[in-house]
C-alpha cells in the first residue's frame, strides 16, 4: 500500500513580512488621508512619513513618492482582480472569465478605495502613476491569458485582446466618475461594477447592440 501524497500548506508569512506590509499600507494611507483635503502640491513626503510614523528615508524604502504611494491602492486592487481571474476554470473563455472577476471578483473595501482614488487622481501627475499601474496590470493580464490562450495564438490577437480589456475597464471608471462623481457608496459602486460587466459584454459581442 502506498502513501498518499502530502500536500503541504503554505507558510503563513513572516513578523518581518506582517511587519512591512503594515508599514506599506500605514504609509500609503496617510499619502491618501491627505489627498482626501490637501492638493498635491500642499504636503510633503516628510508631513506623510510623519502622520505614517515612519522616517523619510523609511518612505523611500517603499515608495519613490507620494504619487507613487497613493497610485499603490490601484495596483493592491487591479493584482486581486488577476488573481481571481487565474483562478477561473481553465476551460473557461478568457473573456467570460474576465467578465466574472471584474464584475464579481476583488475586495470591495479595494474597489472603494480605487474608485475613489481616481476622482482624487485627475491631476496630471498623479495621473501618469495611474497610467502606471494600469500597464502593470496589463503586463500581468497578458500573461495570464497567454498561459490560458492556445500555444499557437497569435501575439497580435493576445496583445489586442488584453488592450481591449484593460482599455474597456478604464473607459467604464472614467463614465463611472462623470456619472457618479466622488460617490462611492455602495449603489454607486454597484453601477461601477455594472458598468464594468457592461463593457466586456460589448467585446464579447463584438460591440453589437
Amino acid at each position: 500500500m502506498t502513501d498518499s501524497p502530502v500536500t503541504l500548506s503554505p507558510a503563513p508569512p513572516s513578523r518581518r513580512e506582517l511587519n512591512k506590509v503594515a508599514t506599506r499600507d500605514a504609509i500609503a494611507g496617510a499619502a491618501l488621508e491627505f489627498l482626501r483635503t490637501k492638493a498635491l502640491n500642499e504636503f510633503t513626503v516628510d508631513e506623510v512619513a510623519a502622520a505614517a510614523g515612519v522616517s523619510r528615508r523609511t518612505f523611500f524604502n517603499y515608495f519613490s513618492s507620494v504619487e507613487a504611494a497613493v497610485a499603490s491602492f490601484t495596483q493592491r486592487y487591479l493584482d486581486s482582480v488577476i488573481v481571481d481571474l487565474d483562478a477561473r476554470p481553465a476551460d473557461e473563455p478568457l473573456l467570460e472569465s474576465a467578465q466574472h472577476a471584474l464584475s464579481t471578483g476583488g475586495n470591495p473595501r479595494d474597489l472603494a478605495l480605487l474608485a475613489e482614488i481616481f476622482a482624487l487622481t485627475q491631476d496630471p501627475a498623479l495621473g501618469r502613476f495611474q497610467l502606471q499601474a494600469w500597464e502593470e496590470c496589463t503586463v500581468k493580464i497578458t500573461e495570464v491569458a497567454r498561459h490560458r490562450l492556445p500555444a499557437e495564438t497569435d501575439e497580435l490577437y493576445l496583445n489586442t485582446l488584453v488592450g481591449a480589456v484593460t482599455g474597456s475597464c478604464k473607459a467604464a471608471f472614467s463614465v463611472w466618475l462623470s456619472e457618479r462623481g466622488p460617490d462611492t457608496s455602495e449603489e454607486s459602486l454597484a453601477h461601477l461594477r455594472s458598468l464594468l460587466d457592461t463593457t466586456i459584454s460589448l467585446i464579447r459581442t463584438g460591440f453589437s447592440s
